[in-house]
């Protein structure tokens, strides 16, 4: 007897089918794109800081003020793409990322790497916080965690390819009258541009417009999610003000903000770190890429299995208890073996928590609240890419080496898996983790 149910489930199959394939490849690769062009300083700094006279506290200073100009502009970025959409204003950014992104080949000293790292910050602002609450608006909770960290995967990727490109790209020192570093800002920018095109023609700001999906697929979409908006999960609009005091936004704030911070600083300065190990540049480029790729692997598995178990919370504590140890376990050992082995064990917990949690705060800010909950978390959040890194160089000029600089992030990174802990086990702050 066929069971009653498999249309039902084969509309749903279908339709999710063709939105992740209309969608998530785009955005993934546009995020592999923005990324690259926010870390690339990384690799830049490996003759750059020479070339410019930068410090390893002025380059901490200039890597993180990224993120000031990006705290400064997300929120209001985040508004703005709700009123005019998805569409128009993702496309918008990247054109601007783009132009910006190259324009980094024309400092000249520390004030003009501080300029135009905070510009850069202003221009990307509103990519990411806007990428997930578009995803909002196509995936039902249930399918969230696997998707969002797919579309993640743009972060360990960035530098799995981004790290050799880089390195192969500062050899191409006096082309043209040109230092490697200059030509890495130039190339490494233009693909922003070009998928800022693309976005424009490819995106949908919502389902109700979406002519490629039929009308079956549409009124499926449209009442899976009126199904999740019910009226005691509704958010009042939240004000940048009231953002700014509201309980669960400063909460999730601190969690990103700690779990972030060992992303970033793995990114700005793991190739300086490996670079240390007495490796060519072209070398350092190849082995800073291998802990991204296990970065990948615990991205896509950790999204999965989240969806599978219904769960967020304790897969957000466990990732973020692994990347303490593995970024402790550094701190351990002098050979470069081991620490390398330890940093991959790190990049499986950085990165596979970003699925869980991210489907989580999609899950607690929605409605109306849902623009300004999910930008103010991701604004403050991010603003780990500023003072960890800034910490980590002080560190480093102070004492010749990482490893306490890592061990910072092993600590802050720990702190984030007590605080999922802390939520799930003492009654008064259970709303924090609670969708109902």
């Amino acid at each position: 007897m066929p069971d009653p149910s498999t249309p039902a489930l084969d509309l749903e199959a279908r339709t999710l089918r063709q939105i992740s394939r209309r969608f998530i490849p785009l955005l993934m690769i546009a995020y592999v794109v923005s990324y690259l062009d926010r870390v690339n300083v990384g690799f830049a700094a490996l003759t750059a800081n020479h070339d410019l006279g930068l410090t390893p506290v002025m380059y901490g200073w200039g890597a993180g003020i990224f993120f000031l100009g990006y705290f400064v502009a997300e929120f209001p970025s985040n508004l703005i793409l709700e009123r005019v959409g998805a569409r128009m204003w993702i496309a918008r950014i990247m054109l601007t990322w783009g132009i910006f992104a190259a324009c980094m080949a024309l400092i000249t000293g520390p004030l003009s790497f501080y300029t135009m790292r905070f510009l850069l910050g202003v221009a990307e602002a509103g990519f990411f916080p806007g990428v997930l609450l578009f995803l909002t608006y196509w995936f039902p909770i249930r399918y969230r965690a696997r998707y969002i960290g797919i579309f993640m995967i743009g972060i360990p990727l960035s530098s799995l390819i981004g790290a050799p490109v880089s390195g192969m790209l500062l050899g191409l020192d006096g082309l043209l009258g040109l230092q490697g570093w200059k030509w890495l800002y130039i190339i490494e920018a233009m693909p922003a541009i070009l998928i800022g095109v693309l976005v424009w023609f490819i995106l949908t700001d919502r389902p109700a417009k979406a002519t490629w999906l039929d009308a079956e697929q549409r009124a499926w979409l449209a009442a899976e999610l009126a199904k999740e908006a019910t009226p005691n999960r509704a958010h009042a609009k939240l004000g940048f003000l009231a953002s700014m005091v509201n309980p669960r936004v400063l909460f999730y704030s601190a969690v990103f903000f700690n779990v972030s911070a060992g992303s970033y600083g793995l990114g700005l300065w793991l190739p300086q770190l490996v670079k240390n190990f007495g490796l060519t540049n072209l070398m350092t480029g190849f082995v800073t890429a291998i802990p991204f790729a296990f970065g990948t692997v615990g991205l896509i598995w950790f999204g999965w299995h989240s969806d599978q178990r219904k769960e967020r919370v304790w897969h957000t504590a466990a990732c973020a208890f692994i990347a303490a140890c593995g970024l402790a376990a550094v701190v351990l050992t002098e050979s470069p073996w081991l620490q390398m082995a330890a940093i991959c064990v790190a990049a499986v917990g950085i990165f596979g928590i970003k699925g869980p949690f991210l489907a989580l705060i999609t899950e607690m800010f929605t409605g109306a609240g849902a623009a300004g909950g999910i930008a103010m978390v991701s604004s403050i959040g991010n603003l780990s890419g500023f003072l960890p890194p800034y910490i980590v160089g002080w560190i480093k000029a102070l004492t010749g080496s990482f490893s306490l600089g890592l061990l910072f992030l092993a600590f802050l990174a720990l702190v984030a898996a007590i605080q999922m802990v802390v939520a799930v086990r003492f009654r008064r702050f259970r709303g924090f983790v609670e969708t109902a």
